[in-house]
This record gives C-alpha cells, structure tokens and sequence, in this order.
C-alpha cells in the first residue's frame, strides 16, 4: 500500500499575536456568557452568505487524521422545514410519551420543553449536521463523534458571535433527517439547528451555569 504524500510543513503565523491574553480572553468571556438556546424564532431572513460563513468557520475545526467527517446540510426551503418539522415532532412525541424516563421528563419540564418545535418552520434556516461514518471515496474516519461535537460546538459560538441564536435540536432517532434530505449511507445524523434572530417576545429560562470551581481542577486535587 502506498503511504500518502505528507503535506509541506509551513510557519505558523498567529493572527492575533499582539493582542493581550488576558483582555482577549476576558472580552470574548463576556460574550460568550450571554449565549443562550433559543426557541422563539423571528421569521427575519438571514442571508445564505452569512450561514456559508459560519459554516465555513465550522470546518476549521481540528479532525482525527484531518478527516474532516462531517457535513452541514442547509435548509432554507419553506416545505422541506415544514417536512422536518413533522417528521421531527413525530418522533419528540414518542419520546415524551414512551421513551423518556420521569426523572429526565421532570428536569426538561423546568426548561419548558414540549414535543410542539415550532421553530423548525419560523427560523429562516435549518442546519443539520451529519457525521461521516467514512470518506466520500470509502475512507477511514477516525475519532469521528470528537471531530463533530468540536465543529459543531465551533459553529454554535460562530452563530452567536454573528448576532444569531439557535437551539441543539435532538430528536431521537433521526434518521427521518437522512431520509428527507437523501443523504447517503456515510452519513448519520448528529444535530439539527435552528439559525435566526431570536422573536422580539422572545424569553429564556433564568439560569445559572457552574462556577469555575465547579468545572476546573488545576494539577491534582
């Protein structure tokens, strides 16, 4: 088997090395902390330029092997969100009737949460993010659900960072997303996201995160 070419090695030129660390990392802190999920959605259009942009933001997330297996899906057709939306509901109502525990559906309950996802049709975009189980040419993958979870956790700061809010939307199973999309078989669904303004009535439940203490050990401890 022939080994792959290696890539030329070239110097790494940081973008923002004359900046403070500590006032960069404070600044983006601040915004970061007004992130929220959102489910009331402003049926404002956001144009497909800027869903390009943090979609390419996305793919600049480290990979196993720099496989990249992800793939972000963009839907801004009125039918086809309206289809998800059903099909996603079909399956929210099984969940919150069968499939889930009391605990879980008692912790869901103080965030409000119901099988109703009306913002499938108001946000003026869907993105669902599908997870390569190999290449388009039959490749390897490697470290697959790492590699994901980190461009999509790169996408949901961009989407904010932009202006914009959205939701992990999760409904499980989804494989009606491949169906409805006609994704092939290299590719499971991860996560669906509602991308838009939030509505002018818009309201979020009033919580906390951890502190600091709570979510960092420094050495051993």
């Amino acid at each position: 088997m022939t080994r792959p070419v290696s890539p030329p090695m070239i110097p790494y030129v940081p973008s923002r090395q004359h900046i403070d660390a500590i006032d960069a990392s404070r600044s983006f802190l601040e915004v970061m902390a007004q992130r929220r999920s959102v489910r009331a959605f402003s049926d404002r259009p956001v144009p497909r330029e800027v869903i390009e942009n943090l979609i390419a933001v996305a793919g600049t997330a480290p990979s196993g092997a720099n496989k990249q297996p992800w793939r972000f899906v963009a839907v801004n057709d009125p039918a086809l969100k309206h289809e998800i939306r059903l099909a996603a509901e079909a399956e929210e109502r099984e969940f919150y009737t069968r499939r889930a525990s009391r605990r879980w559906l008692d912790d869901l309950h103080a965030l409000g949460t119901d099988e109703h996802k009306e913002f499938l049709d108001t946000a003026p975009w869907l993105v669902a993010i599908f997870k390569l189980v190999h290449t388009d040419d039959g490749g390897q993958v490697y470290y697959v659900e790492e590699s994901v979870g980190i461009a999509a956790g790169v996408f949901i700061t961009a989407v904010h960072l932009a202006g914009l809010v959205t939701l992990t939307h999760t409904p499980s199973p989804m494989k009606f997303l491949a169906q409805i999309l006609h994704r092939p078989a290299n590719e499971r669904p991860f996560l669906l996201l509602p991308i838009g303004y939030p509505a002018p009535e818009c309201k979020v439940p009033d919580i906390t995160r951890k502190r600091l203490g709570e979510i960092m050990v420094v050495n051993r401890s």
